[in-house]
């Protein structure tokens, strides 16, 4: 598990500086960039269709986990938008919560004691 936190952390530190980097040489200006490069057809545009499938799939496996509250959807637009820089955090922070129980960190309190219950 702590090899897990220190890669979560890693993960955060360098999108942090990669994003201050970008957003001081070419401001907030994503959105266009972004799917212009999905217009152009190229492997540009390709990487950010994939990327943006990851994005959803996270978002759903957040709503997921919280059973579609309203929390959980929130934190799934969150999840969608804020990318592997949020879900670092989150992972890293909820990895403490459930003191580092994996199954509990993937499928959430209920569920996991559903599992280990045997239903």
């Amino acid at each position: 598990m702590n090899a897990f936190r220190l890669l979560l952390v890693l993960i955060w530190v360098v999108i942090t500086a990669v994003t201050v980097v970008v957003i001081s040489k070419h401001g907030l200006n994503l959105f266009p960039v972004f799917f212009g490069d999905i217009r152009a057809m190229d492997w540009r545009g390709q990487f950010n269709v994939d990327f943006m499938s990851y994005l959803a799939l996270s978002a759903f496996s957040l709503m997921w986990r919280h059973k579609y509250s309203p929390a959980g959807l929130l934190l799934g637009v969150i999840g969608f938008f804020g990318g592997a820089l949020f879900l670092s955090t989150y992972l890293l922070i909820v990895s403490y919560l459930v003191k580092g129980d994996v199954l509990e960190l993937l499928l959430g309190r209920e569920r996991s004691a559903e599992v280990r219950a045997g239903h």
